[in-house]
């Protein structure tokens, strides 16, 4: 449970004016280094990230590039985006499991990225 809870209060960070919709993020690597994420909203709506593409960037920009899980944590078990699906897929294999959660009713679900994004864009 701690790494949903990591994911939990990370929605409690989330800057959202626009959606009242918050996303938190916990990416674990390979290594077990932990990195967290939330969304952040701008009134320019097409340059708001999403929380799972905040912990991704946050942990490529530190050197990381090998991650075993995902943590997502939003009031109604909301699923990734498509844009955070493909960035998924850029940096993680199909294998990367994908857990989220859901804060009002404490629903955990299990996938992966390969059940999420099957036949990903890759070079």
């Amino acid at each position: 449970m701690y790494f949903e809870q990591i994911a939990m209060d990370m929605t409690n960070k989330a800057h959202n004016p626009y959606s009242n919709y918050g996303v938190g993020a916990c990416l674990v690597a390979k290594n077990d280094k932990v990195y967290t994420g939330c969304n952040i909203e701008n009134a320019s709506y097409g340059l708001t990230i999403c929380a799972e593409r905040t912990a991704i960037f946050k942990a490529v920009s530190d050197g990381e590039k090998e991650f075993k899980e995902i943590y997502i944590a939003t009031k109604d078990g909301g699923y990734p985006c498509g844009a955070c699906r493909q960035v998924m897929a850029e940096f993680c294999d199909d294998n990367l499991k994908i857990i989220i959660i859901n804060t009002t009713t404490s629903i955990v679900i299990h996938r992966t990225l390969g059940e999420l994004l099957p036949k990903a864009f890759r070079l």
